[in-house]
């Protein structure tokens, strides 16, 4: 090694943790190594040193009290693996087990000593000759200390099995991992967990190897969190997975498999296997910067090999990822934003573009970008919610400038002030709202042959031609009222965006043909498209963003999950020229809130299929949570009146709770609270009364209007549409009644038009889905009457 900078430091998942838990003045000795270590680590003040007996293994000072331990990767390639108190960093090297994973190629290091007096402690006690369990090797034997002469591989890593199978199969047939077992049996004792399956079944589906002789002693749900807690990723995944009763080949196709590295694995290549999205590593001094403040969570920064796979994939068109609430399709977006602005060649536009439908999620994308990515990194993006992009082609054309926007419930109310002084009554009001926006407009339809031709996905109700030309003349009607009274609807605007820009694209294309001299000082506004919450657009924002990118590989990359569809958009992508077959993947993991909540909101969606905005059926077949809690509690009282009284009773009672607000109640006149409790009702009406009812009994209550909670503390209430991208350590959903949820209004069509019926439903039980999602940590289900049919509850 030269000695002269451009050294590379990367820092491994499980060191940031004990980062972490340094005081502050700790937290700052840390980044001050990483700058002092990048521009020079032979700085006399580091100590730079290789550890006696193991070549891969080096420490450097880290401030006056700690130590790091680096794992030499190759060249000048470094990875932080452990920073420890300067006492205790040399005793016992032997508990660091590293490899390389023969399923996913990452790097994985094990440090069985921050459990030793608990789980590791008891599950491996102390053999006859007194040696520690972490210096017992897998396979029985005693581990060399450095400088001795132990078994060591050619590459200095620590050997983690000897000359039998990878599952130790014996010649009878019979798994050693289930004839310890079947030993542990005979002696009386708990039945471990994983009898049964066998070290080769294990070590297939990716089980880190130097944990399995601690696997085959676990018998309760606490030690099994435990070792996960201290496990590779992948090892804590398929053992949770296991647990909850997944078989072999559902943890292969839905844990393994999505992690499994593209190429052979070699073993002994350090230098490949640091750069595999399974060593979960950074390397990012603004994230890590953001991770120390806490002002960033660390599970955005480390991504989850899963994760990381899709960010940085080259793509050969439009790709899409799904995933239930939490799984973390957000950050990918964000990192896959990044990833992209890291490759473009140098300049000053915003060739790439982060958009959403929410104004507040935008909002908030910027400000996650800028502390993962930086400013230099966030100059290049241009993000901005859907239907100010629109606006903002519009206005650029010069179009329409002083008509006012309305919302849909406007249009729909002008369309029966409309059908009323018509005299027509053949068709509903809503229906035709709904056939205007999400076809004629959705689609961007410019003539009566346009509609006679068009597709209708998700529209139920089948019209005849005759139907058909009936209702564009009503819509002709219609549009030209608007215009007369100088108002337009936000799907207006999205399909006149989506025109402007898809004639832009016709002229560009006409130049690349050689066909238009006009065109030719024309370019494509973007080069990269990045969506977030998908199903949430209209297919004439679809067209426009289509319109925008040239067709190219890793033109466009959306991030979204139907069964969160919370607005009457349904599109199949395809259809509009966005072409993602053989280009989606699906999250699994969520990082959001328990199992026992994921499990309830689960149950929420049983009986329904989703589509996945391609035609095809969606799924959270794998969905899963590292996270537990307790179960969410579902209750229910004979009025309105009482059920008030009920949440009011609730919310105190988390308030008084040890681990809730702090006490200084000053700052907010009322019972303190952080903004971590929220409560969530079917109608603004019931909003209100809530937020009066809780006023009342002195405690602070902040409604979320359309751009968020007014304000940061106080317990949040608002109705079910405004809980999409929040998220509250506990929640409280009231009203979960028959008749709201869902409501009663749909009852109209389950005859006159089934289909709709079924979608209005299916909406209505994607609301409660994604309200249920909102809570991390405790959620409550209220309801007063007769409970909703949604809920698994028997009323009596």
């Amino acid at each position: 090694m030269s000695g002269q900078g451009g050294v590379t430091l990367r820092i491994l998942e499980r060191a940031d943790k004990e980062i972490l838990a340094l005081s502050r003045t700790g937290k700052g000795a840390v980044y001050e190594f990483q700058d002092l270590f990048r521009r020079n680590p032979w700085n006399p003040k580091l100590r730079f040193k290789r550890l006696s007996g193991d070549p891969r293994l080096w420490s450097a000072r880290v401030g006056n009290d700690f130590r790091a331990l680096l794992l030499h990767v190759g060249g000048q390639d470094y990875l932080l693996v452990s920073v420890r108190d300067r006492k205790d960093v040399y005793d016992s090297l032997d508990r660091y087990q590293y490899q390389i994973n023969r399923v996913t190629g990452g790097i994985e290091v094990v440090d069985l000593s921050p459990v030793g007096d608990s789980i590791v402690g008891r599950l491996l006690p102390p053999d006859p000759d007194g040696h520690r369990p972490h210096e017992r090797r897998p396979d029985g034997g005693v581990e060399a200390k450095p400088g001795d002469d132990g078994p060591r591989g050619a590459t200095g890593h620590t050997v983690v099995s000897g000359g039998e199978k990878a599952g130790g199969e014996k010649a009878g047939g019979e798994k050693a991992g289930e004839a310890g077992d079947a030993d542990a049996a005979e002696k009386g004792g708990p039945r471990p967990l994983f009898a049964g399956i066998s070290d080769e079944i294990l070590l297939d589906l990716g089980v880190s190897e130097p944990l399995i002789p601690l696997i085959r002693r676990i018998v309760t749900e606490d030690e099994l969190l435990a070792l996960a807690d201290i496990a590779p990723q992948l090892t804590a995944d398929v053992l949770l997975a296991l647990y909850d009763g997944k078989t072999y080949e559902q943890v292969l196709e839905e844990v393994t498999d999505p992690v499994r590295a593209d190429e052979p694995v070699n073993p002994d290549d350090f230098a490949a296997a640091v750069q595999r999205p399974s060593t979960q590593v950074t390397s990012n001094d603004e994230a890590l910067r953001a991770i120390l403040a806490e002002s960033f969570a660390r599970w955005q920064v480390f991504l989850h090999p899963t994760q990381r796979k899709l960010v940085e994939r080259r793509y050969n068109g439009p790709a899409r990822v799904g995933g239930g609430p939490g799984t973390g399709k957000t950050i990918v977006a964000l990192h896959r934003a990044r990833y992209l602005a890291e490759h473009l060649p140098p300049g000053d536009d915003k060739p790439i573009l982060l958009t959403t439908f929410n104004r507040n999620l935008a909002a908030d994308l910027r400000t996650r970008l800028l502390a993962l990515a930086g400013p230099e990194l966030l100059a290049r993006v241009d993000i901005v919610n859907i239907d100010k992009l629109a606006g903002r082609i519009v206005a650029e054309a010069g179009l329409d400038s002083r008509r006012r926007i309305v919302d849909d419930t406007v249009a729909a109310e002008r369309w029966q002030a409309m059908l009323l002084e018509l005299g027509e009554t053949r068709w509903d009001p809503q229906f035709l709202a709904a056939e205007w926006s999400q076809v004629v407009l959705g689609q961007v339809l410019n003539s009566r042959t346009d509609y006679f031709k068009a597709r209708r996905p998700g529209r139920g109700r089948a019209l005849t031609r005759q139907d058909r030309d009936v209702i564009w003349r009503l819509t002709e009607r219609f549009e030209k009222r608007l215009e007369d009274d100088g108002i337009w609807t936000w799907r207006q605007l999205a399909g006149r965006a989506a025109r402007l820009e898809m004639d832009r694209q016709a002229q560009i294309q006409r130049a690349l043909r050689g066909q238009h001299s006009s065109g030719s000082t024309l370019r494509y506004r973007y080069r990269h498209v990045i969506v977030d919450e998908a199903q949430d657009l209209g297919a004439a924002h679809w067209k426009m963003l289509r319109a925008m990118v040239p067709p190219m590989p890793d033109d466009m990359f959306l991030a979204g999950d139907t069964h969160q569809r919370i607005y009457d958009n349904y599109v199949t992508l395809g259809s509009l020229g966005i072409n993602i077959r053989g280009r989606s993947a699906r999250l699994t993991l969520s990082y959001r809130t328990t199992r026992q909540i994921l499990g309830t909101a689960l149950e929420l969606l049983s009986g329904e299929t989703y589509d996945d905005l391609d035609g095809g059926e969606e799924n959270l077949a794998g969905y899963r949570s590292l996270l537990r809690g307790g179960r969410p509690a579902l209750r229910g009282v004979g009025t309105w009146a009482e059920e008030q009284q009920l949440i009011s009773r609730q919310v105190r009672t988390w308030l008084a709770a040890p681990d809730g607000p702090p006490a200084d109640s000053s700052a907010t006149g009322g019972l303190p609270s952080d903004g971590s409790i929220a409560v969530c009702v079917p109608t603004r009406q019931m909003a209100g009364e809530v937020i009066q009812r809780l006023t009342e009994d002195g405690i602070i209550a902040v409604e979320i209007g359309p751009e968020g909670p007014k304000r940061h503390d106080g317990v949040h209430v608002g109705t079910m549409h405004r809980f999409k991208g929040l998220e509250y350590r506990r929640m409280i959903i009231g009203g979960v009644c028959a008749g709201l949820v869902p409501r009663s209004a749909i009852e109209s069509y389950q005859d006159s038009d089934p289909k709709r019926y079924l979608r209005e439903r299916m909406r209505d039980r994607s609301l409660l889905f994604v309200a249920a999602t909102r809570a991390r940590d405790d959620l409550t289900i209220f309801w007063h009457g007769t409970p909703s049919p949604f809920l698994a509850v028997t009323h009596s």
